[in-house]
């Protein structure tokens, strides 16, 4: 997996300072040196969430994908025994 370039705690903070409006969304992806994409997928993503919330949506999101793994591991399973059965 792709190691994120910024920590969650700079993702953060790089969209409270597009939004405090001191600077424009331009300038801060310039000064930051990220693309037009991919602020707005943090911005569409993270929204308006501090560093705890960013922090928990990850952890979340990999229980989530955990999970996933196990429910397909399972029905593979079920599947392979079902198989055997039909086949007596």
């Amino acid at each position: 997996m792709k190691q994120a370039r910024f920590t969650e705690k700079q993702i953060v903070d790089i969209l409270a300072q597009a939004a405090r409006g001191d600077m424009t969304a331009r300038d801060v992806r310039n000064l930051h040196g990220i693309s037009e994409q991919t602020f707005y997928r943090w911005k569409r993503k993270y929204g308006d969430m501090g560093t705890s919330e960013v922090k928990r949506l990850r952890e979340l999101e990999s229980e989530n994908a955990r999970l996933k793994r196990l429910l397909a591991e399972r029905d593979l399973e079920i599947d392979a025994i079902r198989d055997v059965l039909r086949g007596r």
